[in-house]
């Protein structure tokens, strides 16, 4: 397996060199080089927001297809909870999950059900203690991975609990082997997703060795199929078992409120998440117990793999918490939390924005990137093909770029050499005249 495998990637042939992008991404992962961007792989923590601004749709995610079922003998999908909001005037889950069976599962197991057992978990762990205040939410890939590469006085914060994703096709996993009697092996486990950042987490998980989601199939291939399949049903099977609480996790705050803790903090939108880890890294938020962080705008229902506006998507949520029990999946009362729902590793630091192993190489280099940046004119425009003037002068630095890839640095440059040449001898163009006059 490659070093990083990332689900956002780069169509060259549609790709114009605008520079949309490159401004965009949080962790200044692309450039536009030679008119076409570039993604620094080690940078990329896949949130999508690239593929959400790109114009000319060079920006693209790489999922499974639903080709990926043939070949298992047992196939359960694993639907993420944003599905439930893509379609309008729906009134019983049900209807989604019977769909899907209809599309070739044998079996459905939603994700709204490993919510709820994360959430029960979370309290248990947040009420023993064991957990450094405030609690960052884990759920989320692309924050995980922004911490990781951004904010590493931070790790210690995430939670350590395995996605619902993970949770709930484990026991699915484990379920349907018990009933049916075939090896777990032989079960496949596909997560129906609304972003990238899932399909990346499958396929290298942080936390855990492995994960028990064998494949991602985006929404949008999904949902024509679906919604057709839908259209067709006679008989609706209940096989619905989760309520608003875990629905709930579809939108933003809506982990926050199932641990039923007044002292949180929900943002979304991958801006304001990093203005708020910004805040948590310099202590400037002390007074809360637990914060939910969403790459997306309006959490996962605003993934780009997702057909509705996402805050279309969250609305008809609201309207179908209405049918819905509060919830119907807890751990055991007084137990404590299964280990096969925690990380088996710790969240590391992953140092891949620095600029040399060696401090002191890497002292000279930013003493070196600071003398650059006085020399440039601080308008972080992007034309030079880097977000920044300082993200151009780091890549001076490292030998990728050069000062005068800056439209400004380059017009001052020949504004000098046209006045040089200007003042040399009397004026360039009456010698160049007389040299066109003697040719007559």
């Amino acid at each position: 397996m490659d070093r990083f495998f990332h689900s956002v990637t780069l169509d060259k042939d549609k790709c114009l060199g605008c520079t949309n992008c490159i401004k965009r991404c949080p962790t200044e992962a692309i450039r536009v080089r030679e008119g076409k961007a570039q993604i620094i792989s080690e940078r990329c923590i896949d949130c999508g927001e690239c593929i959400r601004v790109c114009p000319h749709h060079a920006k693209k995610a790489r999922y499974d297809h639903l080709s990926v079922l043939e070949g298992w003998k047992y196939k359960i999908a694993i639907p993420a909870p944003a599905l439930f909001g893509q379609f309008n005037n729906l009134d019983d889950i049900d209807i989604v999950l019977t769909g899907l069976k209809q599309m070739g599962f044998d079996d459905v197991y939603e994700v709204s059900r490993g919510a709820e057992l994360v959430s029960d978990a979370t309290r248990k762990l947040m009420a023993d203690g064991r957990l450094s205040k405030p609690v960052i939410s884990s759920a989320c890939p692309a924050v995980v991975r922004l911490i990781r590469v951004r904010f590493p006085d931070l790790c210690d914060h995430v939670l350590n609990l395995n996605a619902p994703m993970e949770v709930s096709a484990m026991m699915a996993k484990r379920a349907a082997s018990e009933r049916t009697g075939i090896p777990v092996e032989e079960i496949g486990a596909f997560f129906i997703t609304p972003c990238p950042a899932k399909v990346t987490d499958i396929k290298m998980p942080i936390g855990t060795e492995g994960s028990w989601c064998d494949g991602a199939i985006a929404i949008s291939e999904v949902f024509p199929l679906l919604s057709h399949r839908m259209d067709k049903l006679e008989t609706v099977e209940p096989i619905g078992q989760s309520g608003l609480i875990g629905v709930s996790w579809a939108g933003s705050g809506g982990e926050s409120a199932a641990l039923l803790n007044e002292k949180y903090l929900a943002a979304d939108g991958i801006e304001n998440v990093i203005r708020v880890l910004e805040e948590l890294e310099d202590e400037r938020i002390r007074e809360l117990d637990f914060v939910e962080l969403n790459a997306c705008s309006g959490g996962c229902v605003g993934g780009v793999l997702c057909v509705e506006n996402g805050y279309v998507a969250k609305a008809r949520l609201q309207r179908l918490r209405k049918y819905l029990p509060v919830s119907q999946n807890h751990l055991d009362s007084g137990a404590p939390v299964p280990k096969d729902m925690e990380w088996t590793e710790p969240l590391e630091f992953a140092p891949v924005l620095k600029l040399s192993q060696n401090l002191e190489e890497a002292m000279q280099m930013m003493e070196h990137i600071d003398v650059i940046c006085e020399g440039l004119p601080g308008l972080d425009c992007g034309s030079c093909g880097a977000p920044s003037c300082r993200a151009l002068a780091e890549d001076v630095v490292k030998g990728v770029a050069r000062t005068s890839d800056c439209v400004f640095v380059m017009r001052e440059r020949v504004k000098n050499v046209a006045d040089t040449l200007s003042s040399i001898g009397g004026y360039v163009p009456s010698c160049l005249d007389s040299k066109e006059k003697q040719g007559k």
